[in-house]
């Protein structure tokens, strides 16, 4: 029996085949041009909040002596705008900031007149290897600038002790899942244009399951040798449940000062859109020749509610310091009350 062939038949399945596979590829070639074409990306944050203070005695010194939101009445955070361009291996970031906190966390005066935050380039050398070169914000502490990033509104003691940024070099490594190592070198403490004096500064970071142990070491801070180990990290404890800690030990040669304390954050999510958290804080800085000390007690409760990107965030706090304030009639008072609340949006 002769077997007959619809060679037409045939060659329009061959064709389909081709044509399927050209396609195939063109999809795929469209799909790895797109990852790999360069991205810009904007973001950034506006907050303003109240606050006041209030004690029995009528407190008439109303700053806690920590960074940023120390105004009374109606005040500006801060505002910032974030363009960030990865060409895949390489890239740059830009965050501008302008307002009183952005003053503050750039020394108002520091880099074009107090508005550059950050601005360094980068080269990702491989999957585990980044090197990160410019104005870039500190590795040390549990808190940072951003208002957004932080539980709490009104910042720690260990934080506003610290540096805010530095202007360096800095190589992060990804040497597993679970760890990774930072290695950075840099101007002096908070001289974040040049260092006209000769002396540089150099940290380190040891990343391990999500705990942090940063070292920083800087022969220049403050005209003297200075060295700060820091601890910042947290877990878990239940789904609803996260418990932040912050620890570190400060010192320098120059006046025989330093600093050293420790903060908790329990933080309790009730629902998606509304979480609790307290600071429980303890600081202490070295005086005349390290011989007393200035003894710190600071509980801060928060309360976060988020509506779709805005986030509020009603704020209780209670700074203790002997003889640290004064009240109506000028007497010494040993702590301070306030009230704030904070509005912040994200983009």
């Amino acid at each position: 029996m002769k077997k007959i062939t619809n060679t037409k038949y045939v060659k329009n399945i061959f064709a389909s085949a081709l044509m399927l596979v050209a396609t195939t590829s063109t999809f795929a070639q469209d799909e790895e041009a797109a990852e790999e074409a360069p991205k810009l990306e904007i973001s950034g944050s506006v907050d303003a909040y109240y606050r006041t203070a209030f004690n029995d005695a009528g407190v008439a010194s109303t700053d806690p002596g920590t960074a940023f939101a120390n105004q009374t009445g109606f005040a500006l955070g801060m505002g910032n705008l974030i363009a960030s361009y990865d060409a895949g291996k390489v890239g740059a970031v830009l965050d501008i900031v302008v307002g009183p906190r952005g003053a503050g966390a750039t020394f108002n005066t520091d880099i074009v007149d107090g508005i550059v935050n950050q601005a360094y380039v980068y080269w990702n050398v491989s999957d585990k290897t980044t090197l990160t070169m410019g104005r870039f914000n500190t590795f040390l502490g549990y808190e940072v600038i951003a208002p957004q990033a932080n539980f709490n509104y009104s910042t720690s003691y260990l934080f506003s002790n610290g540096p805010f940024s530095h202007m360096g070099l800095k190589a992060d490594f990804a040497l597993s899942d679970d760890f990774s190592l930072m290695v950075g070198v840099m101007n002096p403490w908070d001289t974040n244009d040049i260092s006209g004096t000769g002396e540089y500064s150099f940290g380190a970071q040891l990343g391990f399951y999500g705990q942090y142990l940063n070292f920083y070491y800087d022969s220049g801070k403050n005209g003297g040798l200075g060295t700060e180990i820091d601890f910042t990290g947290g877990f878990d404890i239940s789904d609803a449940f996260f418990l932040g800690i912050n620890a570190a030990y400060d010192t320098n040669d120059a006046a025989d000062t330093g600093f050293y304390g420790v903060a908790l954050y329990p933080q309790i999510a009730t629902s998606d859109a509304f979480s609790i958290g307290l600071r429980g804080e303890y600081f202490a800085s070295t005086i005349d020749g390290g011989d007393n000390y200035d003894d710190v007690t600071a509980i801060t409760l928060t309360g976060s509610y988020s509506v779709d990107n805005l986030i509020l965030k009603p704020e209780f706090r209670l700074d203790s310091i002997k003889d640290g304030f004064t009240d109506s009639d000028g007497a010494a008072s040993d702590s301070l009350a306030t009230f704030a609340l904070a509005a912040i949006y994200s983009f």
